[in-house]
């Protein structure tokens, strides 16, 4: 017991307050020092660049982790035992790093609760530059919460991205989510919330699935077939034990042995077993070699024994790019053997494992976190970070995000403005690209059906003024932002570039600040 007792407490501060990186820690103290901690700032938090996977590349994201940050925020204060642990720090030299002074200010004050935050919610398509976070409040607290921060919303963010890219790959197939054995430790649990958030349909993690409130699903493994192979009953008897025990959920996974010449056969027959006995089976499972041709036999054979409607389950390293090949080569050959490829195409399901769950090909969000203003004498002042790469140069000050929809109701343009310009100009709109002076376009009213609000308040002193929809709700937001999206936008390979624009205002300013910096 008291073990446990000393695991369960090395958890709660690895996974609590101090879940952040040291140099915020010593910023803060810095802050402190100069009597900065306590004043006022503004930070943003937003992506650089859309992932980029090597052969194929995003041209939207879909923003996730929101609430389990919120969820974070509200659980964790400076304890104790924390406080005990920064008074033991030292430096170079064994002097403490941590003062008793700063220490006792963190102590008293070191939680969320003085933070206001907004932020696009959880499910929504999302562009790089574009806020999806403003943390504002005093600036020691607000600066420690950026590392937090940055893990809880880039990694789903991430990872909803790809699931809604190989559901879109999928033609919204049925998509299950089988990640949990190669995720990197706990991330497994965020990671398979992305994933349904994203366009995975459920996921094989039976924890993360209860708390979600989704039914876990699953087939079975090779091992079942082996015993049962290694014991001298064969294939067959392990099909039959399996079809046995769950009668009216029998997926049978058919690629042990030999998946033409053995597994399909072997189904085939516990299949017509169950159905003598008033129980339809559910299908069969592929998990290696040619997945497009053997789907299309597999298809052939349960059509001619009778089942037709049976399911036919995908995995072994599936992504986007595999499944537009499966998909094509389906279209391309299924009529070759008689078969109704549409048809086919929507028999199949597709579990998703490694590549989804580590987003493979781009394995992190280059989401940050910068300062854009602070408060002096009740006077909010913009501030800029100077950088050498015009793209990485943050848009300054308090901003409004707005999304502009044309007369297809699809979106054109995020478009960022001050927080003096409460409305967008209803007559005709100035857009500015963002780190280009020389490009700029007009969108006049006729062009224009809605403009809408993006970000929404979540955090007002710690305290949430944001009702938190359910997943489902995050999924049909998803699906309707994707809808509104331009097809080229959406497209796997190759897509267009989705605009993301300054109005004239927040550009004249963004430029004056930099021009201001450079003569300092």
């Amino acid at each position: 017991m008291e073990k446990h007792n000393i695991k369960t407490s090395e958890q709660h501060t690895a996974e609590g307050i101090l879940y952040t990186d040291q140099y915020q820690l010593t910023m803060a103290q810095l802050y402190y020092r100069h009597g900065l901690h306590e004043k006022d700032a503004l930070f943003d938090h937003f992506f650089r660049t859309y992932p980029d996977y090597g052969m194929h590349q995003a041209g939207y994201c879909v923003n996730a982790g929101l609430e389990w940050l919120i969820d974070w925020m509200g659980s964790v204060r400076f304890r104790d035992e924390d406080i005990d642990y920064l008074r033991s720090q030292t430096g170079q030299t064994g002097q403490r790093l941590f003062a008793d002074d700063f220490l006792g200010w963190l102590a008293a004050n070191g939680t969320f609760e003085s933070l206001k935050l907004a932020a696009i919610p959880e499910g929504r398509v999302v562009h790089p530059g574009v806020p999806l976070t403003s943390v504002q409040g005093p600036m020691a607290m607000a600066q420690i919460l950026e590392t937090p921060l940055l893990n809880y919303l880039n990694y789903q963010t991430l990872v909803a991205t790809k699931a809604a890219r190989i559901h879109q790959a999928g033609k919204g197939q049925l998509l299950l989510e089988f990640g949990l054995r190669r995720a990197q430790g706990k991330s497994a649990n965020a990671g398979a919330r992305a994933a349904l958030i994203g366009g995975a349909d459920f996921t094989s993690n039976v924890g993360i699935s209860q708390v979600l409130g989704y039914p876990p699903k699953g087939t079975h493994a090779h091992s079942m077939v082996q015993v049962f192979m290694a014991l001298g009953e064969g294939e067959l008897a392990a099909f039959q034990a399996y079809a046995d025990v769950y009668p009216d959920d029998c997926l049978l996974l058919v690629d042990t042995v030999d998946t033409l010449q053995s597994g399909i056969p072997n189904a085939i027959r516990v299949f017509e077993s169950l159905r003598r006995k008033g129980h339809q089976p559910i299908g069969i499972r592929l998990d290696s070699g040619d997945l497009a041709y053997l789907s299309i036999r597999a298809a052939k054979m349960l059509d001619d024994a009778g089942f037709p409607e049976t399911s036919i389950v995908l995995s072994n390293q599936i992504d986007e790019l595999v499944l537009l090949q499966i998909l094509s080569q389906i279209q391309d050959e299924a009529p070759g053997y008689g078969l109704d490829a549409d048809h086919l195409i929507k028999r199949l399901v597709f579990g998703v494992g490694t590549r989804l769950i580590t987003s493979d090909g781009a394995s992190a969000l280059d989401g940050v976190y910068k300062l854009v203003a602070v408060c002096d004498n009740d006077q909010w002042i913009p501030a800029i970070k100077i950088s050498e790469t015009p793209d990485k140069i943050p848009n300054p000050g308090f901003k409004h995000v707005w999304r502009v929809y044309d007369q297809r109701g699809l979106a054109t343009a995020d478009v960022l403005s001050t927080r003096d310009e409460a409305h967008l100009d209803s007559t005709h709109i100035l857009l500015r690209h963002p780190s280009d002076e020389s490009r700029w376009r007009v969108i006049d009213q006729s062009a224009i059906s809605r403009i809408e609000a993006l970000q929404v308040d979540i955090l007002d002193g710690g305290r949430r003024v944001y009702e938190f929809p359910s997943l489902e709700s995050i999924r049909e937001q998803r699906r309707s932002d994707l809808e509104r999206l331009d097809p080229g936008v959406r497209r796997i390979v190759n897509p267009h570039i989705y605009h993301v624009s300054l109005t004239d205002h927040l550009w004249s300013l963004k430029l004056d600040l930099i021009r201001r910096y450079q003569k300092l």
